[in-house]
């Protein structure tokens, strides 16, 4: 099915998956953001072939590395954020990026790059993502509602809520393995379409729903495509219900999701950069309370990576 570690949450810890940032690489940091600081360029524009940082493409290196044969997380412990401004933080954090992968539009309507996560005070629904509510979310991969999603997700932490908020991932190729042996009659399904809502991320002209399956295998390899609130929304929108056999996979799919034997979960916490394989890591985060004060709103930062098609939103 893959070349990543099959592994379940009970049997890692809370050093799992990191990835610290040395001394050297720290410097090298540092002497990046003096030379900056002097020579500056749009921040979009910026690309590692301006910056002699040796030790920080050595760390991608071995991201990449574990995000397609290790574990398919990574989480870079961390920028010194008391030493840095969110601004340099970014600087580093969209360099390291491409180091890994090379990073794609996340919305249809403008392209833009660098995604901000943070509360917008609107319930989720259509044309409102999840992740700018502080609602607690479904395990799912991202963009899993559009032709070509990422194959990859950078998250860096610049602030966390008041509250709440913890991280979860969970290894769906360990969900599937379990699957198979607990509801062997239910996988195929999982094969088979199903409807998603796509978030307004398209063309007045276009569907406003795609149908494709949350299991699926080609030339790239394997890939799990799931958000169970955007499936039932798409069912909505399609003026249509789940089927029974559909509704009993899917059931049973996140019977073993939300086992908590089986997700991995921590604080994410400011400063530390998340990366994890999209094709076969899901994740989501609990609910969670912001301060009161804006300038101490729980804050993310996001980057998606896809390396094949092109770097427009549908690929």
């Amino acid at each position: 099915m893959t070349s990543i570690q099959s592994w379940v949450g009970s049997e890692l810890d809370t050093q799992s998956g990191k990835c610290h940032l040395s001394e050297k690489c720290l410097k090298e940091i540092n002497n990046t953001l003096e030379i900056l600081d002097y020579n500056s360029l749009p921040f979009l524009a910026l690309s590692p072939a301006d910056v002699d940082m040796p030790c920080l493409k050595s760390l991608a290196h071995q991201i990449h590395e574990t995000l397609t044969k290790g574990l398919g997380f990574c989480i870079v412990d961390r920028l010194p954020l008391n030493d840095m401004s969110n601004c340099q933080a970014k600087t580093i954090y969209w360099l390291l990026a491409q180091m890994v992968g090379r990073p794609v539009a996340q919305k249809w309507s403008d392209g833009r790059l660098i995604y901000s996560v943070t509360d917008l005070g609107k319930p989720s629904g259509n044309g409102v993502r999840p992740d700018v509510t502080n609602e607690e979310q479904s395990f799912h991969t991202d963009n899993s509602y559009n032709i070509s999603p990422p194959d990859h997700v950078g998250l860096l932490c610049l602030q966390i809520a008041a509250k709440g908020g913890l991280s979860r991932i969970v290894n769906m190729v360990s969900v599937i393995e379990c699957m198979k042996e607990r509801y062997p009659d239910l996988v195929s399904r999982l094969f088979s379409p199903y409807f998603f809502d796509r978030q307004n991320e398209h063309s007045v002209l276009d569907n406003k729903t795609i149908s494709t399956p949350l299991l699926s295998e080609n030339e790239d390899g394997f890939r799990v495509r799931v958000s169970r609130n955007l499936i039932y929304q798409g069912y909505k929108l399609q003026d249509t219900i789940v089927d029974e056999i559909s509704e009993s996979a899917l059931e049973a799919f996140f019977s073993i999701v939300d086992d908590p034997k089986m997700y991995l979960e921590f604080h994410f916490e400011p400063g530390q950069i998340q990366f994890l394989n999209n094709r076969l890591i899901g994740h989501k985060r609990t609910s969670f309370k912001d301060h009161p004060d804006l300038e101490k709103k729980r804050k993310l930062l996001r980057v998606w990576l896809r390396e094949k098609g092109k770097r427009f939103y549908n690929g």
